[in-house]
């Protein structure tokens, strides 16, 4: 007979979670204070939240941000699926382990070396670091992540299919196109949301990468920050939150169901 947890596992569980969450919630509860005191409860009011349309700074970061996490998102998503292709297809090829080395360095190795690492690079390359540059690191960064959701879901894909289409006349390409793409299109779009939430956060690539005109809403957080804290910071840093955690929630969500939907499907046959 199996013993649920005991009352000391209950407890470590608990004060784990809220040593990690407990920061966030009181963030957000005082993102309604009323108070220009940060340390001090004035009430409830929704009125640094309305500051925050009003501040340009803060509204220009949040575009670039944006900018910057839909297309780094996107462009990691593409290498990745070529990435997982190659990692699942070309198995016993020489290459495959450097590739996969290459890719999954960025999981373990530390942002800072990362960051110097890529800004080096664009020195060396005579690049003026900016808006693209920025682009490019947040890649460099989600790519590894990316490659990881998008391969588990094609070594799960039956490719008898798509041998099929090549049968009745198919070229290669086109039969990943019409057949192997829409089959792991949920982990695509899984690992596309969770590059963005990854870009959307990203402090330390960002403050290495970025020049003129191109500070994120996560530097300009920390830039401000540094000054003392603004009642307006918990507001806007509750909206990151809520956004890094509904887009994770929504990657997870997306990746369970085409999970589900691709076990169906073997099951049916």
């Amino acid at each position: 007979m199996r013993r649920g947890p005991s009352a000391f596992n209950l407890a470590a569980i608990g004060l784990g979670l809220a040593f990690l969450y407990a920061p966030m919630a009181i963030l957000a509860a005082y993102s309604f204070n009323a108070s220009r005191l940060v340390s001090v409860w004035g009430g409830v009011s929704l009125g640094w939240y309305a500051a925050i349309f009003q501040d340009d700074q803060l509204l220009d970061a949040l575009f670039v941000t944006l900018r910057v996490g839909l297309l780094s998102a996107t462009l990691a998503t593409a290498l990745g699926v070529l990435a997982a292709v190659t990692l699942v297809r070309r198995a016993g090829s020489a290459g495959r382990t450097v590739l996969a080395g290459g890719i999954y360095a960025t999981l373990v190795m530390p942002e800072v070396i990362l960051g110097l690492s890529l800004l080096l690079l664009f020195v060396a390359a005579g690049l003026p670091r900016g808006f693209w540059t920025v682009v490019l690191g947040h890649a460099t960064l989600t790519l590894a992540y990316a490659t990881v959701v998008i391969q588990a879901r094609l070594q799960a894909f039956d490719r008898r299919l798509e041998e099929a289409a090549q049968d009745l006349g198919c070229p290669p390409w086109q039969a990943f196109l019409l057949v192997t793409l829409p089959g792991i299109a949920p982990a695509v779009a899984a690992a596309w949301m969770l590059a963005f939430t990854l870009s959307l956060d990203d402090l330390v690539i960002a403050s290495f990468t970025s020049g003129p005109g191109a500070t994120t809403l996560p530097m300009r957080l920390y830039s401000q920050v540094r000054l003392g804290v603004d009642p307006k910071i918990n507001a806007v840093s509750t909206l990151l939150i809520a956004a890094v955690a509904i887009g994770v929630v929504a990657a997870d969500w997306i990746q369970r169901r085409g999970m589900r939907s691709g076990a169906a499907q073997r099951q049916a046959k």
